[in-house]
Order: C-alpha cells, then structure tokens, then sequence
C-alpha cells in the first residue's frame, strides 16, 4: 500500500514497547560473544560514561559504546550478526500484544512506522520482519571502507528528536490520523501529537497522570 492510500499513520516505539527490554546491551553482547578479547576496549567508553551523569548526553554514551566495542568490523560481519540478533529476539524478546496491535493497524490500512532511539545496525531489519512500512531510528558512522566506526552519524532519535522526526513525517504523508506507542516519560513529546496516544506498561506516576490524553496499556504476553 503507498504512503498516500493510507488512512493513517501507525507510529511505534521499540524498546519496551514491543520488545520486553532494552536492546543495545543484548545486541552488543551477541556480537562479541564469538569475540570476547574484544571485551577490554570497553574501557575506551568510560569517559562518556563518567561525563554523563553531567551531560545527560545519551547519544554520546550511545555512540561510545558502540564504537568502542564493535568499531572497526566489517560491515558484512555485523550483518550477520544482526540477522541473529533479529531472529533471536523475534522468537522470544517481543510482546504477543504488540504483534497483535500491528497486524490490526496493518488490516486496518495504515502505514506502519517503527520510531527507535536503537541504532540502524539493527532496527530496520527488525522493522522489514515485522512489517513497518518504514524504519526512522539512529544512524551510526562508517568508514569509507565498509569497516564500522560506530560514534553517531545523526542526532539520537528520542525525546525531542522523535518528536521532529513526527512532525516531519506527519508533513509528509498528511496522514488522516496518527497513532503512537511509547513506553516511557522520553516518548511523551512525540505522543503528544497523535490522536491516539498508547502508553505501554508506563511508570505508575505516568499512569497516574491524564497528561497527553495517554490511553495505558499493559502487556506482558
């Protein structure tokens, strides 16, 4: 279907909104697993991880992380890797719920986005095997000869960057309606531009608050 033929937009977040926890640190282990001396360059993102308590720059943590652990590998080795990682993490890291709010946005016609802080090294390929129509989530460097670098080539898309990232969309496709589910208190800025605004499996001080006209959810199959 083309964006345009779409009666609306479908907008969700992954980590802990689909899939049950955080999926960096598994993506990172399950690359290193077949090569733990490169374990001690880890080492190399402790000064981002001591600046950010006074940063608060995820992004920057992110990407040190990232590079330090997998930068320098060849891109066709961390394909392969990811494509484990996919596999893995669809057989037993996601919610049947969350499937099932998909498959009835896709029955229903709308466009489906996944919209992730998480890294293409990885999200769109979980994004082809779902279904999304469209993958909108971090971008990492590379260098010139296919080898990863791993420090950040875009903003990181959370919080206000998702919430560019929508607005842009929404300017796009002129969906009819937009949906969105997050999980957190660092998706409310983009939520709050749906019509229809899912919380899954928020904080209790979120599911005590009516801000952004949230409809809660839990999910736990």
């Amino acid at each position: 279907m083309s964006a345009a033929a779409a009666a609306g937009v479908a907008v969700f977040d992954l980590d802990g909104t689909i899939t049950r926890a955080d999926t960096l640190a598994p993506f990172l282990l399950q690359c290193l697993r077949h090569a733990p001396w490169r374990l001690p360059r880890l080492l190399a993102a402790l000064p981002a991880a001591l600046r950010f308590p006074f940063d608060r720059d995820r992004g920057a943590l992110k990407g040190a992380l990232i590079h330090a652990a997998l930068g320098g590998l060849p891109r066709a080795r961390l394909s392969a890797c990811s494509e484990r990682f996919v596999a893995r993490l669809l057989r037993h890291g996601v919610y049947r719920e969350a499937l099932e709010a998909i498959d009835a946005h896709r029955v229903q016609g709308d466009r489906l986005v996944l919209m992730s802080a998480s890294t293409d090294l990885y999200v769109p390929q979980i994004a082809h095997a779902l279904g999304f129509h469209e993958a909108i989530c971090t971008r990492v460097r590379w260098h010139a000869d296919g080898r990863l670098d791993g420090r950040l080539a875009s903003a990181n898309c959370r919080e206000m960057e998702k919430r560019r990232q929508l607005l842009a969309l929404i300017e796009r496709l002129g969906p009819v309606k937009v949906y969105t589910y997050g999980n957190s208190s660092a998706d409310l800025p983009h939520m709050q531009l749906a019509q229809e605004a899912v919380l899954v499996n928020g904080p209790s001080r979120l599911r005590r608050s009516s801000a952004a006209g949230l409809r809660h959810v839990r999910w736990g199959r």
